[in-house]
């Protein structure tokens, strides 16, 4: 399906988290996607969580807690457009959420048991939808997005944060 998405589904922002999205079954690719994701995480040790690589920058642990908002956001989206709800979503700052989230006052373990939850809850939703359903369009932060395109950018994102917070942080 990843091989069907059309350019006129999503907002070219996003083509970057798309064309990381390694699944073309957007099931498959959540599921083996936070398999890899928490093994890494588990690897990371307590100390480095709070850490930034940077002044200004997000700690891992502020990362980890904004895949977590976006996820959450994403699967909104994509269960609006999905159920053709055709009232346009406004877009999210994720700069005012992250200093909001008390991320870096959570443990690594409260954030993957709050991340497994969610992206259970994702694939559970997305596991719901019918192919017609995943080519419904809605419209999110004024441009279109089809409920596919956003379980291939909810992948596509965490991987890049994944590969951030290696380049970057360790």
């Amino acid at each position: 399906m990843l091989s069907q998405l059309k350019e006129v589904e999503y907002n070219s922002y996003y083509a970057t988290y798309i064309s990381r999205a390694e699944y073309p079954n957007i099931v498959e690719g959540l599921k083996n996607s936070q398999k890899e994701f928490v093994d890494f995480i588990q690897s990371i040790p307590q100390e480095k969580f709070i850490h930034a690589y940077a002044e200004g920058k997000w700690t891992i642990a502020e990362v980890f807690q904004h895949i977590i908002d976006t996820e959450r956001i994403f699967a909104y989206r994509a269960l609006r457009f999905a159920r053709n709800d055709k009232t346009p979503i406004m877009g999210f700052e994720q700069d005012d959420y992250v200093p909001n989230s008390n991320a870096n006052n959570l443990s690594k373990e409260d954030l993957i048991t709050d991340f497994n939850a969610v992206r259970n809850c994702s694939i559970s939703l997305f596991n719901s939808f019918t192919d017609e359903m995943l080519t419904r369009i809605g419209e999110a932060s004024g441009s279109p997005m089809s409920a596919r395109a956003a379980g291939y950018i909810l992948a596509g994102h965490q991987k890049h944060h994944l590969e951030v917070i290696k380049e970057r942080y360790l």
